[in-house]
């Protein structure tokens, strides 16, 4: 795997290196020893797996105040997302800042995202499935998100954002978030 930093402290990009033969091709997408000599926290409590019927669907941003905040690890299996980071930590070198890419069930390409960090994606084409690990299991009284329309963030999605869930479309911009680290 080829390890990709982006411009969030602890975000990377992961690259499979496919070797292929006359039946396809092999590629790991995980190993607990090249996530450790990366810093990255290896634990996987839950799996998720989500179904997005329409192009333009955003879900997010999402994340967990401690004690439950969660690494993730997302990867699309079916379609294509945009998927997308916030360093939503006080005191990091990158808080306010954001990075996304494009991940696709044929690229393969995995997102790790840093506990602390918010999360979401917008889906890039019709019945897209993304499957996610995360380090600590769901906690709802932990829960917290950022609006994914921020102007302070100013996310450059590439269609325009629809299909927001009720709790999606009323959370809050970055300065007034409940953020890790803050009492």
């Amino acid at each position: 795997m080829q390890f990709e930093p982006l411009d969030v402290t602890g975000a990377f990009l992961l690259r499979p290196e496919r070797r292929a033969d006359a039946r396809g091709w092999f590629a790991r997408v995980f190993s607990a020893d090249e996530f450790a000599a990366h810093g990255l926290d290896v634990t996987i409590a839950q799996i998720n797996l989500t179904a997005t019927e329409r192009a333009g669907t955003v879900r997010g941003l999402h994340y967990q105040l401690p004690p439950a905040a969660e690494s993730k690890l997302v990867r699309c299996t079916e379609g294509a997302i945009f998927d997308v980071v916030v360093d939503s930590r006080p005191g990091s070198p990158t808080f306010g800042r954001w990075a996304g890419a494009e991940l696709s069930a044929e690229d393969g390409v995995s997102l790790y995202v840093p506990a602390g960090c918010a999360h979401g994606y917008q889906a890039l084409v019709d019945g897209t499935r993304t499957l996610y690990h995360a380090s600590v299991s769901y906690s709802p009284q932990h829960e917290r998100g950022i609006d994914h329309a921020d102007p302070q963030l100013a996310i450059s999605w590439p269609l325009p954002p629809s299909g927001l869930s009720e709790k999606d479309a009323s959370l809050p911009p970055l300065s007034e978030a409940d953020l890790p680290g803050q009492d």
